[in-house]
């Protein structure tokens, strides 16, 4: 077990392509193998058979004349009285058998031209009548030899004999032992060829790996993402070179969209900065001077820097609301919201910011699940894009329905070709500019409803007349669940 841990943890230390290449002589070589065994294993049996045949088409076994076989009560002692008798007679049998006689009585008979003993066994001498055995055996010179056996048919001198009928298999052995060196040395050759052959289809194979791997390794060395390498089919590297551009161009895509948001970030935070570095030098420098500000333009000035401080309060909680991931996030405080509610609590927010608007209301309720604080800001966002871009005296229309959150606004609307670029992050429109904003709320509605599996699209009025409607669509229930 060692021995098997110690082998397993060099070969996992080895390379993926030396592996493969080791698993395919592995492979190869096992194949090589039991097809050598199995064509080896085929050749003996068709040669053994044959030799069987032979041994079946021999003469089957009569009376033989007791002159003309040579018996003794030992087999040495008969096949030299065989030899001495066999000048000048016709011998028992074709001369490529050879054939030995086992009397009932234990004598050994042979017949005129015999050389060779074969060894028998007590097995051999109870032989059933008639009908002849085939078994593997040998001579005693140990000679290996195809043995018939046929016992009880033959009599000598009046006494039942078994017939031993014998076909050497010395030329079939040394046939089965040269296949056996030739197979062994295919074998050697395929298994060299084999590894060969694994070593050039592992670099083959390997190539998109290895490309892919270099590539890898030039975007740690550079970080220059969005790299991508060439596809090639539909296979398993395929899909995996595929993957990896995905991947590629999604980092590509991140790091500009975060470099943007750093760029617009420093470029919103830069003017109310600039204003506040201002007013302050101003009033230090007043009073270093001790020449004070008039009462009303020091209140001013204060006043401006907390509009100002309160601007970049609310731009750096949209921040903070953005720097989130894009995909929701599993371990967030997501309960069931009564949205109704949520949309009431934003409407009195709403009233107080555009004291001046109508709101015309229709909520009916309706119970999602989600983060009660995300959507209460979504929907304040809605609300405050109302009012900000409503005329004074104008009508805001909120409705809640099944779901279907609808602000329609009465402003000035939104251009066609600037609706697909509403919910981009920083983004403003060029007329709208001068307003207060950082251009982030919309950000922040889309992400939320986002996280809450809802949709949310902002489009002109349904009626062709003036202002924006705003539709935000969330899954739930009329009734509360809980």
């Amino acid at each position: 077990m060692r021995l098997i841990g110690r082998l397993t943890g060099w070969f996992r230390g080895r390379s993926l392509r030396s592996r493969l290449a080791m698993l395919t002589a592995a492979a190869v070589a096992v194949a090589i193998a039991v097809a050598a065994v199995a064509c080896w294993l085929l050749v003996r049996n068709t040669l053994y058979g044959q030799v069987q045949q032979s041994l079946k088409d021999a003469e089957p076994p009569g009376a033989p004349n007791q002159s003309r076989v040579a018996c003794a009560s030992t087999p040495t002692a008969a096949l030299a009285k065989a030899a001495a008798a066999a000048e000048g007679r016709l011998p028992f049998h074709q001369n490529k058998y050879d054939n030995q006689f086992i009397v009932a009585d234990g004598t050994v008979c042979f017949p005129p031209q015999s050389s060779k003993v074969i060894r028998y066994t007590d097995d051999d001498l109870t032989a059933s009548t008639g009908k002849p055995v085939y078994r593997e055996g040998s001579y005693t010179d140990g000679t290996p030899a195809m043995v018939r056996i046929w016992g009880g048919s033959t009599t000598i001198d009046g006494k039942s004999a078994v017939l031993l009928t014998a076909l050497p298999l010395q030329d079939v052995e040394d046939s089965l032992r040269s296949l056996a060196f030739l197979m062994t040395g295919v074998a050697g050759l395929g298994v060299i060829g084999a590894g060969v052959a694994g070593r050039l289809v592992a670099r083959s194979a390997l190539k998109p790996v290895d490309q892919l791997t270099g590539l890898i390794e030039h975007i740690a060395r550079t970080e220059e993402v969005g790299t991508t390498i060439p596809v090639h089919g539909k296979d398993e590297i395929a899909r995996l070179s595929t993957s990896f551009n995905s991947m590629s161009t999604a980092l590509a895509n991140s790091r500009e969209r975060q470099t943007r948001l750093i760029a617009d970030a420093g470029h919103e935070l830069r003017t109310p900065l600039t204003s506040l570095r201002t007013n302050v030098d101003l009033l230090i420098r007043s009073d270093a001077q001790g020449r004070a500000l008039p009462p009303e333009t020091r209140a001013r000035m204060l006043g401006n820097m907390k509009a100002q401080m309160q601007e970049l309060t609310v731009l750096i909680g949209d921040l903070l609301q953005l720097s989130r991931p894009d995909t929701p996030n599993p371990e967030a405080v997501r309960t069931v919201v009564p949205f109704h509610e949520t949309v009431g609590r934003a409407l009195e927010r709403g009233r107080l910011r555009g004291p001046s608007l109508v709101f015309d209301t229709d909520v009916r309720p309706w119970y999602v699940h989600g983060d009660p604080a995300a959507l209460e800001r979504a929907v304040i966002n809605l609300l405050d894009n109302a009012v900000k871009y409503s005329p004074p005296a104008g009508t805001v229309d909120v409705a809640l329905r099944e779901g279907r959150l609808t602000v329609r606004d009465r402003g000035p609307g939104i251009p066609a070709d600037e609706l697909p670029y509403v919910f981009d992050r920083f983004w403003r429109s060029p007329s709208s500019r001068q307003l207060p904003g950082s251009g982030l709320g919309l950000s922040i509605v889309a992400q939320t409803v986002r996280d809450a599996g809802g949709q949310v699209a902002l489009g002109p009025a349904p009626d062709g007349g003036a202002g924006t409607q705003a539709v935000l669509v969330l899954p739930g229930q009329p009734d509360d669940p809980r």
